[in-house]
């Protein structure tokens, strides 16, 4: 009788630690009407960046937003060179609130170490420091994304902080929607963005 009241206590202490929150390497989940998207965070990597982004979580920002625009092969100046995301935030849901955040401190990928790959996502931005509530996620590599790459006139980069790990599917899904002109025509619903 004993033991089995101690195997019952070892397996609840680790159901327990188990559904502890990782602080480490926080997961959200973006929940579309496309289906989930589950992202690993990287505070260590990008601490201002991560910060920000959750603090717009746990403040309700992206109840109601959504993915509004693409970048792909064929929406791109063909004498450019080529990117491939999905990019969402609260800019067509919310512009307001959206022009209300203040810019976040640039993290470049050359501090980071956090490159533009499959499936990570980043802030998007104007100048250094301007990015807030918007975000891209990449479809394969983009390396003129990065820190001196030939995508952005100020060779800063944008600036990484996760990376999917369960949704691709549906990032790949929403990136093969009808746009018009780099935009999402209609929009692609985000009814939230949850912490995990």
């Amino acid at each position: 009788m004993k033991n089995l009241f101690a195997i019952i206590i070892a397996i609840t202490i680790l159901f327990i630690s188990c559904k502890q929150k990782n602080t480490t390497t926080p997961h959200i989940q973006i929940q579309t009407e496309k289906g989930d998207i589950e992202i690993e965070l990287y505070p260590l990597q990008a601490p201002k960046t991560v910060a920000a982004f959750l603090s717009y979580v746990d403040s309700g920002f992206y109840n109601n937003s959504n993915f509004y625009r693409v970048l792909n092969d064929e929406n791109q100046p063909s004498n450019a060179p080529k990117t491939e995301l999905i990019q969402g935030g609260i800019w067509k849901s919310n512009y307001k609130k959206a022009e209300s955040i203040p810019g976040i401190p640039h993290e470049t990928t050359q501090q980071t170490g956090i490159l533009h790959t499959d499936g990570v996502i980043s802030l998007a931005r104007l100048a250094p420091g301007t990015a807030g509530t918007e975000f891209f996620i990449c479809i394969g590599k983009q390396p003129g994304l990065d820190y001196g790459g030939e995508n952005v006139e100020d060779k800063q980069g944008f600036a990484t902080f996760g990376k999917v790990v369960n949704g691709m599917d549906v990032v790949r899904k929403i990136y093969r929607q009808n746009e018009n002109d780099q935009y999402f025509d209609p929009p692609v619903a985000i009814y939230n963005i949850v912490r995990l």
